[in-house]
């Protein structure tokens, strides 16, 4: 079996360092906010290029807490793209925001240009960016449509961390910015978390004091806050996996340029990447007609092949007084019939790849007409 991701191996390569790391928690007790969460937060912001990075929960939590301190809520508009994880959905619309979604480019599929200029109104509060599959969304000309308009910037980065466009990391150009370590993310820990990371030391203060039940000082609540902390075992784990998060973006840009040429012969879509970004493959994402019978295949081969994601925030039940169709989001709605992601990951052999290739071959060449 060639799985999606191979956090097994990974974890066997890292074993001593991150039992040493555990221990030491365990010695210390120190369960919250302890010495190795402030370690991680500090070289976080250093690897990000920012001035905070503050830990959360988990990557929902994040997007809550950005959305939270930024005081978005009823009568504004967030918009975000049709095509990514619900969380970013649900961010907007937990803090009373209305929900607007827009298309996206079928060659990187990151937020489209055009859409996000059409939907702009004079209640336009927000835009969320989701620098998808590993690919950065067109911050610069966002950043521009954005700015003179009062519009606040709040990037998605979760499937993303090191991701770079015109020389500039995701996650740099927003008012903020927030990250998932979920276990199968590029800087995953073993269980929940997230970050948010800002320049703006106002905007800091406030997501720390509403991650931390709205206190500004023990038992005075300034704010109805969360209780949303990345616990100090998993941010141990995650000091231990920081330091190798640029040798595994490296591995899987490597492993992305070898399943371009293998795939050079098949009639399939790889990933296109913006000249002047540099993706750090989350996911390996191709288009395949006939793709669920392609990915039943797949998997019944042994190849775990997954899809990201199989529907479209629009056509979800709990989204549709939203009144959008499919016609709204022509791209988005093509994409999403078609994509497959492919196992992807820094320890995946080239052996293994030219398997999953094979496989994929032998789908297609039995299925030609």
């Amino acid at each position: 079996m060639i799985p999606l991701v191979d956090l097994a191996q990974q974890h066997a390569a890292l074993k001593e360092e991150i039992d040493a790391a555990i221990d030491e928690t365990v010695t210390k007790s120190a369960f919250i906010r302890g010495e190795a969460l402030e370690r991680f937060e500090s070289a976080f912001a250093e690897v990000i290029g920012v001035s905070h990075a503050l830990g959360a929960g988990s990557g929902t939590d994040a997007l809550n807490l950005a959305v939270r301190a930024l005081d978005l809520g009823p009568e504004d508009e967030v918009i975000t793209v049709d095509n990514t994880w619900i969380s970013t959905a649900f961010a907007a619309t937990l803090a009373g925001a209305r929900l607007v979604l827009v298309d996206i480019d079928p060659a990187t599929y990151q937020m489209d240009l055009n859409s996000l200029e059409r939907a702009i109104t004079p209640r336009t509060k927000a835009v969320i960016p989701v620098h998808l599959f590993g690919h950065p969304a067109p911050m610069p000309e966002i950043v521009r449509l954005c700015r003179s308009r009062g519009i606040h910037i709040i990037e998605d980065v979760a499937q993303a961390p090191l991701a770079e466009i015109d020389g500039q990391q995701a996650g740099t150009f927003g008012d903020v910015a927030c990250y998932s370590f979920y276990p199968s993310k590029n800087l995953g820990a073993m269980g929940d978390g997230g970050a948010v990371v800002t320049n703006n030391d106002t905007l800091a203060r406030k997501i720390r004091r509403l991650a931390d039940y709205g206190q500004d000082t023990r038992y005075h609540h300034a704010d109805i806050g969360f209780n949303s902390r990345l616990d100090t075992v998993q941010a141990a784990i995650l000091n231990v996996k920081l330091k190798h998060l640029r040798d595994w973006t490296g591995k899987r840009r490597r492993n992305a340029e070898i399943y371009n040429d293998l795939l050079s012969d098949l009639p399939v879509k790889r990933p296109s990447e913006d000249a002047r970004a540099s993706a750090v493959y989350h996911l390996y994402v191709i288009e395949v007609d006939d793709r669920d019978r392609c990915l039943e295949y797949l998997r019944s081969q042994g190849v775990m092949a997954q899809v990201h994601y199989s529907s479209l925030i629009h056509a979800q039940p709990c989204y549709e007084d939203l009144g959008y169709t499919d016609d709204d989001f022509p791209a988005a709605s093509r994409a999403v019939k078609r994509i497959l992601s492919l196992p992807m990951y820094a320890e995946l052999r080239a052996q293994q790849m030219e398997s999953v290739v094979a496989t994929l071959a032998r789908f297609i060449s039995s299925n030609r007409p």
